[in-house]
């Protein structure tokens, strides 16, 4: 068995602690979301429906977010079409949610019988190859499947993240994501780990719109806006000597399977500068999010960092 602890790596360990009263409240939430995770698909979808047709009536906070981010990215829809894809991302969003500790109660069996993958021959062509691959992985609802499904057949990913502010969900959280193998770093230990992980022979996961702020950026178009966008990954492919890979995670409320699809490696990349790599980036996600637009998290303060002169929309 592969040994994929690092000491560099995102580590959690269970505490005694849990068992505070302070958590009692956390322990109540992931048993009742141990239990809803046994409801068939439809009747999550169900409750879902229920739930996202309330949200969107909702005048501030995520939902005004989403709000805001798909007027600039769609001013050409009408209002109508744009609270239709607000609302499947919530019956979406709250479909897959409601079935999330399925992924860490369930079997690898059951992983694989509820997942559909299109397109991993790519990845195997590159591992036979002996090349290395970073993973272009856009925020859509079920980003977390393609790590753990991809470790359970032998291929490990590693990651950079945040830690949740909540020790236990934490935890919890991690167990899930590594439970086949695979590494998570926190973003503060700087990305050193990350190129080395991926040079031993680890799939990155890189997450292509995050906003990290103007240091870390560059305006590149996003839609119909611009999009402060990751700068550096033509380096970082350069440095680690591996291919781009774009992949979609998506959940299919109708079958209440996973679905990924992996395309084939950018190429030419990288490219001439960093504003053509992260427009090419932005491309991917374009793309992908067009035909599934009620995959994409649009709550997420996508558009946070605006060009000098421009105000925060949110």
């Amino acid at each position: 068995m592969i040994d994929h602890f690092d000491s560099k790596a995102h580590n959690p360990k269970f505490s005694w602690s849990f068992l505070h009263p302070r958590y009692w409240g956390s322990w109540l939430t992931i048993f009742l979301g141990v239990l809803l995770s046994f409801l068939p698909n439809n009747a999550r979808r169900g409750i879902a429906t229920f739930i996202a047709k309330r949200l969107i009536t909702l005048k501030r906070g995520a939902n005004q977010r989403a709000k805001i981010n798909l007027n600039l990215c769609f001013p050409e829809k009408t209002e109508a079409e744009r609270e239709a894809i607000l609302l499947q991302q919530y019956i979406t969003a709250g479909t897959f949610l409601l079935g999330f500790a399925s992924l860490s109660i369930r079997s690898k069996q059951w992983l694989e019988n509820n997942t559909v993958i299109r397109g991993e021959h790519h990845l195997q062509t590159l591992k036979e190859q002996g090349q290395s691959a970073i993973l272009l992985v856009p925020h859509t609802w079920a980003i977390d499947i393609p790590a753990v499904l991809l470790a359970s057949r032998g291929l490990p990913v590693s990651a950079m993240a945040k830690k949740q502010h909540n020790a236990l969900y934490d935890w919890l959280m991690h167990r899930q994501r590594v439970q086949y193998g695979g590494r998570v770093y926190e973003r503060s230990g700087g990305i050193k780990p990350f190129i080395r992980s991926i040079k031993d022979g680890y799939l990155g996961y890189y997450l292509p719109d995050e906003d990290l702020g103007p240091e870390h950026s560059v305006f590149v178009d996003f839609f119909a806006t611009q999009k402060a966008t990751i700068s550096g990954l033509g380096r970082l492919s350069k440095l680690c000597r591996a291919k781009i890979v774009p992949l979609l995670a998506m959940y299919n409320t109708e079958t209440g399977q996973y679905e990924i699809d992996i395309q084939a490696p950018l190429d030419p990349f990288p490219l001439e500068t960093e504003e053509q790599d992260a427009r090419a980036m932005n491309q991917c996600i374009e793309d992908y999010v067009t035909q599934h637009p009620e995959q994409y998290m649009w709550i997420l303060r996508l558009l946070k960092t605006r060009p000098e002169g421009e105000s925060s929309p949110y």
